[in-house]
């Protein structure tokens, strides 16, 4: 009885995967302009949730450095997309904001990654603080400008390509949590100690990890740059982007690979439709659900649907 459960439920997990993917891929084609952007939104939270926990999710190290990368990602199509002059190509600007906030996130790891727990999260967060004020600075000294214009790019162009970040990056996750790397991973976060001692290298692994992870947040706020049209300091090194990802991921549970992925999703809904009813109370409504979760849903979301799951096996069982 308990093979014939795992077997159907090995077959209609990437059954639900694939007719998922093909309803995203053919949204634009059904759905409403509108509905299109909430995607768009929706699937950059993802992309920066699933993100931060190939990284930390093993690890157990709290990075808050996820709104520095996204930030050097739209500020990379703020110089190379302007609205006046010539431009790249928007597939190319992606794919060097991912490429510099690997090369940032490698530089920063290399000197940081020998910390650990509060220390670690502190430094990962100046980091944005930092970046943030030193483009404040050359803005305001330099260029003598506030901001910057972006070239305007199709709605439809926009959600295509965060969609395929989006399948490169579960492609990428799900590969490392299978790898020999994932269990490299995952051995530090058990016990580092032991993990160098058995032969891991430790620094290696944690570095280049971490720039994995910040290739996508990178990528993923070069994309939605182009759809804001105009950013600042503020705007992109905004520190709740380093927060949120925390936060969904807790909320959709660290113990399954789908976890991270289904809090996004609703969390980023969550705040679409809170930020639309209710703008003025909506952090308010945003800080109970989280405190809710943490009380009664300590495992997240995940935690709830396996208990679900075993309750039906149980039940199935008595019936048999």
């Amino acid at each position: 009885m308990d093979m014939s459960l795992f077997r159907s439920r090995r077959l209609w997990i990437p059954g639900l995967a694939l007719l998922v993917l093909v309803g995203l891929a053919t949204l634009p084609l059904y759905g409403s302009l509108y509905m299109t952007i909430l995607m768009t939104a929706i699937l950059m939270y993802i992309i920066l949730t699933v993100s931060w926990v190939i990284f930390s999710g093993p690890s157990g190290y709290l990075s808050l450095a996820s709104a520095a990368f996204f930030g050097v990602g739209i500020y990379t199509s703020a110089i190379l997309l302007p609205t006046k002059g010539a431009v790249l190509p928007v597939l190319v600007v992606v794919l060097i904001a991912g490429a510099i906030s690997f090369v940032v996130a490698v530089l920063v790891g290399a000197l940081t990654l020998r910390l650990r727990g509060i220390y670690f999260a502190i430094f990962t967060f100046g980091l944005v603080e930092l970046i943030k004020q030193v483009l404040i600075f050359f803005e305001i000294s330099v260029t003598g400008t506030r901001g910057r214009f972006i070239m305007l790019v199709d709605t439809h162009t926009i959600f295509y390509i965060m969609l395929g970040i989006f399948v490169v990056l579960m492609l990428t996750a799900y590969f490392i949590r299978r790898s020999k790397f994932g269990l490299a991973l995952r051995s530090i976060g058990e016990n580092e100690e032991a993990a160098a001692h058995s032969g891991v290298n430790v620094t290696m692994v944690k570095v280049i990890t971490f720039g994995i992870s910040a290739v996508f947040m990178g990528a993923a706020g070069a994309v939605i740059a182009m759809r804001w049209t105009y950013i600042d300091p503020y705007i992109a090194f905004n520190p709740l982007f380093s927060f949120l990802p925390v936060l969904m991921a807790i909320f959709g549970g660290l113990g399954q690979f789908y976890g991270p992925l289904i809090g996004a999703a609703i969390f980023a809904y969550l705040e679409e439709v809170l930020l639309t009813k209710f703008p003025y109370y909506y952090m308010l409504i945003f800080g109970c659900v989280l405190v809710g979760t943490m009380l009664f849903m300590p495992m997240g979301l995940t935690g709830l649907i396996q208990r679900g799951w075993r309750r039906l096996i149980g039940g199935q069982h008595a019936d048999a």
